[in-house]
């Protein structure tokens, strides 16, 4: 595609609504909420935010600043930029690098989807209610028994990605995430609603927000920066591949710091939504995805007005997986657009048969391909541990190290509406803060 025509956001409205779409996805539902109760609510908090500051929004800023400048899909954006300063080709690795990270997450994250399409039709037909622990954890290892049954949930919810993303930026993106952030957030408020009449909303809010500073330690603020760092779709050559689309006259700096409070907030009523829920019924925080898919249906099977709550809030659920879906398949389908002869539609169709083909392998981890291990992992277990413990971070310390260091450092500031103190301050986050940031992260994640 050539860069006159190169696409572009309608607005800087529809911008952060799909920014924000694609951070807000499955762990915002449950991790954040949960890791803040955990580990010293709103101290925790306070942390995180410091983290997102020092950490998130640096990197977030140079990937979209990558992707304005380049015009391109993430891999020829690295490539020309690079070209153009005069600078090794080698940075060329940040955008493929985040290209195949989105490529690989939406392999196995398009596998949870599925779940998540198939639990919101279970609420529709009853399948949970009245059901014991043992009958709804039934439920749950019987699909992951059925290959069948995965094979036919991942393959719909891949067809709803690919349908949205072949209609465009405009058509697609944009009309997705206009109708399905609102309808979120909607959800969301409705079941903090409900939350409110359990009689346990107090005692979420204590659990979430009652500053415990005993809890804070070395462990919570690796955690911290972790979550910092993931949450917001960095290094997975998404926000690259937005910032492409991006007119000069957006305020990165600004407009990042709507995107992350979008994204915190979200996440923050999500705890608000679940949690009195959990304590109501005396359910175990401590159950990872479980808590999603076996301790919440139950509770809805068993609680008056549970089929439409249960409905409710797998929908959100689906939304919540559909937005970040629709962006991890967007920069392989611009990548496979602009360096092929192929149109939009062919693109997406393509890149979307690929990455559907390998959930495939992803999906047969939990059944017939079960006893295959490679370094003690399934497939959809090794799938995860690549992208977030090496992939993910390397690629956004890259894309940090060489905005900071490579392109010309007053070309960014004016680009940045920086000046003076403020100029310097983003030189040191950028240049050492974010990148050690990153770093801590990497050796925590793949040591620990």
């Amino acid at each position: 595609m050539s860069k006159l025509v190169h696409a572009q956001w309608s607005s800087k409205m529809t911008f952060v609504l799909a920014a924000a779409g694609s951070a807000v996805g499955l762990g915002n539902i449950w991790k954040f909420p949960y890791m803040v109760g955990e580990s010293g609510g709103a101290a925790f908090v306070l942390v995180y935010l410091l983290c997102i500051a020092v950490i998130g929004l640096p990197i977030l800023v140079a990937e979209w600043l990558i992707g304005r400048r380049g015009q391109e899909n993430p891999i020829n954006a690295m490539s020309d930029l690079a070209r153009r300063g005069g600078h090794l080709p080698i940075w060329v690795l940040v955008g493929i690098g985040g290209v195949l990270g989105a490529f690989l997450i939406l392999s196995f994250y398009s596998v949870i989807g599925g779940w998540s399409l198939s639990y919101t039709l279970g609420s529709i037909t009853g399948t949970f209610s009245g059901q014991d622990a043992e009958g709804v954890g039934g439920v749950f290892t019987g699909m992951l028994a059925s290959p069948g049954v995965l094979l036919l949930w991942h393959t719909l919810f891949m067809v709803l990605v690919i349908g949205i993303v072949a209609r465009g930026v405009t058509k697609g993106l944009e009309g997705a995430v206009r109708t399905m952030m609102p309808a979120l957030v909607i959800l969301m408020l409705i079941l903090v609603g409900y939350g409110m009449t359990t009689g346990h909303f107090g005692e979420a809010l204590s659990f979430m927000f009652r500053p415990a500073w005993g809890a804070i330690n070395g462990e919570v603020v690796l955690a911290a920066m972790g979550q910092a760092f993931f949450t917001l779709s960095l290094g997975m050559g998404i926000m690259m591949a937005y910032g492409s689309y991006l007119g000069e006259e957006v305020n990165l700096l600004g407009t990042a710091r709507t995107v992350i409070l979008l994204d915190t907030g979200i996440a923050l009523l999500a705890g608000l939504a679940i949690f009195p829920i959990v304590f109501a019924n005396g359910l175990d925080l401590d159950s990872g995805p479980g808590l999603i898919f076996v301790t919440l249906p139950l509770a809805f099977g068993n609680m008056t007005g549970g089929t439409l709550l249960g409905l409710m809030f797998f929908l959100l659920l689906t939304f919540a997986a559909l937005t970040s879906a629709i962006s991890l398949l967007e920069p392989v389908v611009e990548f496979v657009e602009e360096r092929t002869p192929l149109s939009r539609v062919v693109a997406t169709l393509v890149s979307g048969a690929a990455v559907w083909a390998l959930g495939i392998l992803a999906l047969l981890s939990f059944n017939v391909l079960g006893n295959v291990l490679i370094l003690g992992l399934n497939i959809f277990d090794l799938l995860d541990t690549f992208t977030s413990k090496i992939l993910l971070p390397l690629t956004g310390l890259g894309a940090i190290l060489f905005v900071a260091w490579c392109l010309d450092r007053q070309g960014v500031a004016a680009e940045l509406n920086l000046s003076g103190g403020r100029e310097s301050l983003w030189l040191v986050v950028a240049r050492y803060v974010a990148p050690l940031g990153v770093v801590a992260v990497f050796l925590h994640s793949l040591l620990g």
